[in-house]
């Protein structure tokens, strides 16, 4: 077998791990290459390891991968960057989960996203710069979106074709998009979506995050975008995500 086949050097984002045996673990990576990647780290819980400290959850980092006979082994681990504001602030912590949670669910292993990887390295980097991280997950969850294949149509109604006019309106997560005032007095399930709440909807849709970056929003409109676009996500993943149940309980305390 070709070296190139048995050695793998990647840049990576680690998702996940799970001990395995009395002193290994289970990593589960997103790479820039090959996409999400479940690796084993071997004697990484012994107190003398040095790659235990590259390989925690949220860590941006240049691994060396061998191949095992059934799994890819991380025979080398250099962290890039640690993001400590993440690890050091809970509400930031809930975020990043958040966000590779989504990643998660959606990546198949061993094929590559790169576009995605970029996106969700620098989201991280944004939470762990930005005091306040709400535009930052907007702005990557219709993105995300985008690249997942579910852009949620926001300009004509979903029923009728009509175009969408500057009144309240109505969210179908069922058929990902908005509804008339018509259509949605008569569909079943159908999210009541105010004019204001619309507007920085399709805001955050069409627009780059520097256009977004320093946009004010009501406290108010931010809790009706969030029940919308989380409603909708939980449609699309099968029920809550457990990093979204966390958020909510960080929020109420």
């Amino acid at each position: 077998m070709p070296i190139a086949e048995r050695v793998r050097k990647v840049e990576a984002i680690v998702i996940a791990h799970k001990d395995y045996a009395e002193a290994d673990r289970f990593v589960r990576i997103f790479s820039l290459e090959h996409g999400k990647l479940n690796t084993l780290a071997k004697g990484v819980r012994k107190v003398n390891s040095r790659k235990a400290p590259h390989l925690e959850p949220f860590t941006h980092s240049a691994l060396v991968l061998a191949r095992g006979q059934s799994f890819w082994i991380i025979t080398q681990a250099d962290t890039i960057s640690n993001f400590s504001s993440i690890r050091e602030d809970l509400a930031k912590t809930s975020e990043a989960a958040y966000i590779l949670e989504l990643v998660d669910k959606v990546t198949v292993e061993g094929q590559s996203e790169p576009a995605l990887f970029r996106l969700t390295l620098e989201t991280l980097r944004r939470v762990d710069e930005c005091s306040d991280s709400f535009n930052v997950v907007k702005y990557f969850e219709l993105r995300f979106l985008d690249m997942s294949g579910f852009r949620p149509e926001l300009t004509t109604c979903v029923v009728c074709g009509k175009e969408i006019q500057a009144q309240d309106q109505f969210f179908s997560v069922s058929m990902g998009g908005i509804l008339c005032p018509q259509c949605g007095t008569l569909e079943s399930g159908a999210i009541p979506a105010s004019r204001d709440v619309l507007r920085f909807f399709r805001h955050f849709q069409r627009s780059t995050y520097q256009q977004l970056e320093k946009l004010d929003i009501p406290m108010k409109t931010r809790t009706e975008l969030s029940r919308l676009i989380g409603s909708y996500i939980s449609h699309i993943m099968e029920g809550q995500l457990r990093s979204s149940v966390f958020k909510q309980q960080i929020t109420r305390h």
